[in-house]
This record gives C-alpha cells, sequence and structure tokens, in this order.
C-alpha cells in the first residue's frame, strides 16, 4: 500500500468517526428537544386549563356583563364576516 493509499485510509476512517460523532450528537440534540417541547406543551395545557376556570368564574360572577360581551362580539364578527 502506497503511503497515499494509507493516508486516504486514515482520513476515511477519521471522516466516519466524526459523522458518528456527529450523529450522536445529533441524537442527543433531539432527545433534548423533544423533553422541552414536552415540558413546554404540559406548561401551555396548564395555562389553558386555569385561564378557561377564570373565565368561567368571571361568568358566573357577571353573567349579564358575560352574555352582553358575547352578543357584541357575535354582532362585530358578524359584521366583519358580511364584508
Amino acid at each position: 500500500m502506497s503511503p497515499a493509499d494509507s493516508n486516504r485510509t486514515r482520513e476515511t476512517e477519521e471522516l466516519a468517526a466524526q459523522i458518528d460523532a456527529i450523529r450522536g450528537d445529533i441524537q442527543n440534540l433531539t432527545s433534548t428537544v423533544g423533553r422541552i417541547a414536552g415540558k413546554q406543551l404540559n406548561r401551555a395545557q396548564d395555562k389553558a386549563i386555569e385561564t378557561a376556570s377564570e373565565a368561567e368564574d368571571a361568568i358566573k360572577r357577571n353573567p349579564l356583563q358575560a352574555v352582553a360581551i358575547a352578543a357584541g362580539l357575535g354582532l362585530l364578527l358578524g359584521i366583519l364576516t358580511r364584508r
């Protein structure tokens, strides 16, 4: 085997090792991003449930105001969609 072939073989092996290392890094990154996304989704769901509960409480405290707001929003949406 010539020295040039030996260098190419060594470089190929080094490149393969680097590719394997990058592949491992990408797998770790994917796992980390998945965990973070899951946590954020849980936080968003908790916040949505909390907000819905607060809205329900506000409606129970002020039912006439809630009906007036709903009617006003319905009227506004009707006007906007008519155009």
